[in-house]
């Protein structure tokens, strides 16, 4: 189950929520982490992801290989977004307040140490709101409610094939390395990493053609079963909108409106602690 990121069927108050809802939660995080740079909205929304991960009971064991990217790249990009820029932070908010001088142009500031903390916090608001809406989301379920709101059903089941592809994708890409890995590629962390990266090249071209293998299977079966040739559809699963849905869905308007108001307070999107 962790080596895969996919749908995860429990019983929770996510769960429950309609697909329709959980896209509309999604969008509202993605817009205000993208709009926002006010560090008093993006605290506001951490919480609320936090909240809303606690509240789907997925464990951290069950996406501990997402989770692990994560951090790896977090730290990467906060190392990065150093040594290429080390003075941002202080042309950012207009202010430069020395903490150490490390050696020649690198000095740490409280300006930059604050914006590269903006920075992982947007990536780390945006990660459980990722993992929750491809978890908690039944990818059938999914394409019903977008199709009961309107969106063409042949839209709504191309979603519903991406969110299936996710995994298939994942799980090919783990039974190709361990075929090369069988057959002395190594890529293990006994590797050097330069020679790990040249080595995980070779497992794309057979994951391309493995993919276009899929996606050739996949649009004969539709063709079989006469897909797109009447002009509705009926559901296997389809699951109607409830009070929490349209509660949820309110609760996303005022967040959003609230959080636009609250970052353009001051005439732009970040929020400066440091003006005097």
């Amino acid at each position: 189950m962790n080596k895969v990121l996919n749908y995860i069927p429990k019983d929770s108050f996510i769960h429950r929520l309609s697909g329709t809802t959980k896209l509309v939660i999604f969008l509202t995080f993605s817009i205000l982490c993208g709009a926002s740079f006010d560090t008093r909205v993006l605290i506001a929304l951490f919480i609320l992801s936090v909240i809303g991960f606690l509240l789907s009971k997925i464990s951290l064991r069950e996406i501990r290989v997402m989770t692990t990217f994560l951090a790896v790249f977090l730290t990467l990009n906060f190392i990065l977004l150093f040594i290429f820029n080390p003075e941002y932070g202080c042309e950012l908010y207009g202010s430069r307040t020395v903490v150490a001088h490390l050696w020649g142009r690198y000095y740490i500031t409280l300006e930059q140490l604050f914006y590269q903390f903006n920075v992982v916090l947007k990536y780390v608001i945006g990660f459980p709101i990722a993992i929750l809406f491809i978890s908690t989301t039944n990818p059938s379920e999914f394409a019903a409610s977008l199709n009961s709101i309107g969106i063409p059903y042949k839209a709504s089941y191309s979603v519903s094939l991406a969110l299936r592809y996710i995994p298939d994708i994942q799980k090919d890409y783990h039974e190709i390395s361990q075929s090369q890995e069988a057959r002395g590629v190594a890529l293990g962390k006994d590797v050097r990493f330069t020679e790990r990266i040249k080595n995980s090249i070779k497992i794309l071209m057979p994951l391309v053609l493995t993919s276009l293998s899929r996606i050739d299977e996949i649009s004969n079966s539709m063709q079989l079963r006469s897909f797109g040739k009447k002009k509705k559809r009926t559901w296997y699963v389809l699951k109607k909108m409830t009070a929490a849905d349209y509660a949820m869905i309110v609760f996303c308007a005022v967040i959003l409106i609230g959080g636009l108001i609250i970052t353009n307070q001051g005439g732009n999107n970040l929020y400066n602690p440091f003006v005097r």
